[in-house]
């Protein structure tokens, strides 16, 4: 994807819901009773001053294929908590058993993830047992897909931006580049303005303990993949006495700025496209060719080759370098993906073919085949990072990193720098600092760290264990991007014992 979009901070019906403070809507539709077995367990008290929102009535209706859908109404600004509001989508898979243990709140991650999406792809994901012992409940997060969105471009603007390839090594190059940063601020704060100071994971934080309440949840069971994790933890931070059963899965260290993040992964996605080349050369039809350092700068030659002639497609559409980066990071997410990644080079290094990379790239971007994009994520994504990550450095400063990327990863490193041009020309500051958190006080937090991670590196996940006061370290030894539901049974098991049982894994489990 292009350097403006690219997404290195790190991959519906619904019903009104009335604010009140007694059980039934105006319409007298009264919420169901708590399905949880915790009901003998204390409800929390509700923070002084906001009985209206968290008194809220859920009223859930059927929205086809199992699921409930319901809104949840929130502040804009949770300063000013009688102020503006923000609405919130949630969807509901119910539990197969008739007393589940309670409501397991989900995030895809992102940041940008539509959890509303990710229960729907629930059964591919989670466990039987998990399925049958949980309501898994999905939501958007503020400024995601079907809650209140970010909105700055059309879709073929999107398209342009995400193909646009600039040569930043040349003052023409980066003066381009910066004035496609500051037209895409422009557009979002046109489009969103009032929204954009106000998408930050403190106050995503606060919206997710509304939904536990409003879910008659006395303690928040929650599974966060990703980005997901960072919102996890910095819950545990405000709320460390709300917390149930928490897994973090994929760790991101609260504490990096996004200099260490974006150096943390470009060694992670590098090391990533050494492992698929050695596995591709081990087998057979495997377009690359020689020893690893051979094979990897053939992939190498083949985005210098993209940004110097794009590749066509079969369409009206062609493969440049940036498209190009993107279908061949979306598979280093998961090495079940390898196979495809095989047959996209092969067809762009043999038949000079870029359709089944540009087919990867959009599905990394969540394009249809139309044209039309599923949801925001690519926009909310930027958004949500530019005002959770203060800009660091300038133009000498941002130089210096991208030779270090360079030098870390030959292969992704130019393709991951000057992510803080795009966030320098956003119309809002960051509103939190980054720092570790601890949550004192908090149940056991699980966090998952797979040792081949390319986009949340193994050692953030042990960073974050450490970090967290109840914090205990799972990790599993393989490649790609998170690991429960797509890990062995011994990584099903840890979790499932943990959600379903309470039974806290060994503190340092290795699978």
């Amino acid at each position: 994807m292009s350097r403006i979009l690219r997404a290195s901070l790190a991959l519906v019906t619904v019903t009104a819901l009335v604010a009140c403070s007694a059980s039934e809507d105006p319409d007298g539709a009264t919420a169901e009773e708590s399905r949880s077995p915790r009901t003998d367990e204390p409800m929390p008290e509700v923070p002084a001053g906001l009985e209206d929102v968290y008194g809220q009535s859920l009223s859930w209706e059927d929205c086809g294929n199992g699921f409930d859908c319901t809104d949840v109404t929130v502040p804009l600004d949770w300063e000013e908590p009688d102020g503006e509001t923000i609405s919130l989508a949630v969807k509901r898979r119910a539990a197969g058993a008739d007393e589940p243990v309670g409501s397991l709140l989900i995030n895809p991650g992102g940041p940008g993830g539509s959890g509303v999406q990710l229960v729907e792809a629930a059964p591919l994901m989670f466990s039987a047992d998990l399925l049958d012992g949980y309501d898994v409940v999905g939501f958007d997060p503020r400024g995601v897909g079907a809650s209140t969105p970010v909105d700055c471009v059309s879709d073929p603007e999107l398209d342009e931006m995400r193909s646009e390839d600039f040569d930043t090594s040349t003052e023409e190059g980066m003066a381009a580049f910066t004035a496609a940063a500051d037209e895409l601020a422009a557009a979002c704060e046109e489009n969103s303005g009032e929204l954009l100071p106000y998408v930050d994971t403190v106050s995503a934080a606060r919206d997710l303990d509304v939904l536990r309440h409003v879910l008659e949840e006395p303690r928040l069971d929650y599974l966060g993949y990703s980005y997901g994790t960072h919102l996890g933890a910095v819950y545990a931070e405000l709320f460390p006495e709300n917390v149930g059963r928490m897994v973090l899965d994929g760790a991101l260290d609260p504490s990096l700025s996004s200099d260490e993040i974006v150096l943390g992964q470009a060694a992670g996605f590098e090391r990533a496209i050494r492992a698929y080349a050695e596995d591709c050369l081990a087998g057979g039809g495997c377009p690359l060719s020689g020893d690893v350092d051979t094979a990897v700068g053939q992939v190498r030659d083949l985005l210098e080759l993209a940004s110097h002639t794009p590749l066509e497609t079969g369409t009206d559409r062609k493969l440049t370098a940036p498209l190009m980066f993107s279908g061949i990071i979306m598979p280093l997410y998961d090495d079940a993906y390898w196979m495809l990644l095989t047959s996209a080079l092969d067809a762009a290094m043999n038949q000079q073919d870029g359709s089944q990379l540009l087919f990867l790239a959009d599905l990394a971007a969540e394009r249809e085949e139309d044209g039309t994009y599923l949801t925001n994520s690519n926009e909310a994504n930027i958004a949500i990072n530019c005002i959770d990550y203060p800009v660091e450095g300038g133009p000498k400063e941002w130089r210096e990193q991208a030779a270090e990327l360079e030098k870390i990863s030959p292969t992704f490193g130019p393709a991951l720098a000057y992510g803080d041009v795009t966030c320098a020309a956003w119309p809002h500051e960051p509103r939190v600092e980054r720092a570790p958190v601890s949550a004192a006080g908090a149940e056991p937090i699980v966090v998952i760290g797979t040792t081949g991670d390319p986009a949340t590196p193994y050692p953030w996940s042990e960073q974050l264990a450490e970090q967290l006061e109840s914090g205990v370290l799972v990790t599993y030894e393989g490649e790609g991007h998170t690991a429960y539901g797509r890990a062995d049974d011994c990584v099903t098991d840890a979790v499932d014992g943990f959600l379903l049982e309470g039974t806290v894994p060994e503190d340092g489990l290795v699978c």
